[in-house]
């Protein structure tokens, strides 16, 4: 039962094929192309993958480049399924003043993270729930998301602030004359280019523990700190607060929505 798992952000679409649709599958195949190159993964990536007897997606890039994924996965004989935000799924309820408008990347990333945790409780096979924390999640790629968790799996509430990218072109779009080369993180920036890589990056790192004090306060609890996303390895050095680096937290969320929806058993 091979399940093939697909993230297609504003940037790149990230695939992964597993033997089964559970959380701790062995990984078959992975890969990732820029948006303008899916029209090739039929014929390169894809083509030489067995089967997937289901798959289950993640898109925030639109309804065009939905379009085109589809095609790709015509490859197959299946019908593609995409995880939408809606009021409860997989052990996470949705704080969302309207639910469905919550982008699916962050709930699906939220859905992983607490299965994540759950999983990481010392007896588990016990009772997990009643020893579960809460949880601010951190996604960092073209946009940064930082999520409130509760110890009863509600999200709480969570901030969108801009990526690295998108904070250095609204400073030279609104500044004459900024254009300067990507600098280095430094406590005490003495030039233009590690002034920008400065801010942009303390920034987050300052939206992130503002988030872990309001966690704290609200759970009276220590939340466990999840950060994924393409551009997390840049944050890491330059955090401060306690956290976990994950590689891909969607795909996580991808294989535990599908567990639940298939039925599947750890």
């Amino acid at each position: 039962m091979t399940f093939l798992a697909l993230d297609v952000g504003n940037t790149r679409l990230k695939w992964a094929l597993y033997d089964s649709p559970t959380p701790g599958a062995q990984l078959l195949g992975h890969g990732a192309v820029f948006l303008e190159n899916i029209d090739r993964l039929s014929d390169e990536d894809w083509r030489h993958l067995p089967e997937p007897t289901h798959m289950l997606g993640c898109i925030v890039a639109g309804e065009a480049i939905r379009r085109r994924v589809e095609e790709q996965l015509e490859l197959w004989d299946f019908t593609p399924h995409w995880a939408v935000s809606s009021a409860a799924e997989a052990g996470l309820t949705n704080g969302y003043d309207h639910p469905t408008r919550l982008g699916a990347d962050r709930w699906v990333a939220m859905i992983g993270a607490r299965a994540r945790m759950l999983r990481q409780i010392p007896g588990t096979e016990h009772s997990p729930k009643a020893l579960a924390r809460p949880l601010v999640v951190v996604m960092v790629g073209t946009a940064v998301t930082v999520e409130a968790i509760d110890a009863q799996g509600k999200f709480l509430g969570g901030i969108i602030l801009p990526g690295h990218g998108i904070m250095l072109r609204a400073l030279e779009s609104g500044t004459a004359g900024l254009r300067v080369p990507t600098g280095e993180v430094c406590d005490f920036p003495t030039n233009t280019s590690d002034a920008l890589t400065s801010g942009g990056t303390f920034a987050i790192a300052g939206a992130v523990e503002r988030m872990v004090q309001h966690v704290r306060a609200h759970c009276a609890a220590e939340p466990v700190c999840y950060m994924t996303g393409g551009a997390g390895w840049k944050m890491a050095p330059s955090m401060s607060v306690k956290f976990e680096l994950i590689d891909n937290l969607i795909f996580d969320g991808l294989l535990e929505i599908a567990r639940h929806r298939l039925g599947q058993t750890l």
